[in-house]
């Protein structure tokens, strides 16, 4: 595996600090040393207003070594927060959640766990059985090609 993708999805969140561009900041500086990943930027987020009036909001990420940590806040949308972590490497999904819920208190959230890269090899010996794998599959679906033309 290449690593965890953690989507989540919160409801009701507190309005206030859906709007606060500086608590989003902090959420984003601190959360990677909390689930220990390595900061390799510092965090930017902006105050977002598109051809919707009410879909205005902040969005905010800061890159990590593993890969990435992103928020996107709709206060007029029934206080609507989404958030993208992805990792290649492990991280404690309950530490990622709790201090998520810390910082902007919903009423109710919910979470999706994919893993990424099932087929990611961690060694160049793995990348070249999986890539035997294939050919012998693909050599012999040519060969059960062949057989059907040739029976037609």
């Amino acid at each position: 595996m290449f690593g965890p993708h953690l989507v989540m999805e919160a409801y009701g969140c507190d309005r206030r600090l859906m709007t606060d561009i500086e608590s989003m900041i902090d959420l984003l500086d601190s959360l990677p040393e909390k689930m220990d990943m390595t900061k390799i930027m510092p965090p930017y987020a902006f105050k977002y207003k598109g051809k919707v009036p009410e879909e205005w909001g902040l969005s905010g990420v800061v890159l990590i070594a593993e890969s990435h940590i992103a928020l996107h806040t709709f206060p007029d949308q029934n206080g609507f927060l989404t958030v993208d972590i992805f990792s290649c490497k492990d991280f404690c999904i309950e530490t990622a959640i709790s201090e998520i819920v810390k910082v902007y208190n919903p009423t109710h959230w919910d979470h999706q766990l994919f893993m990424r890269g099932r087929e990611y090899p961690r060694s160049i010996g793995k990348a070249g059985q999986i890539i035997e794998t294939e050919r012998l599959q693909h050599a012999q679906n040519l060969h059960q090609f062949g057989k059907t033309l040739a029976l037609n």
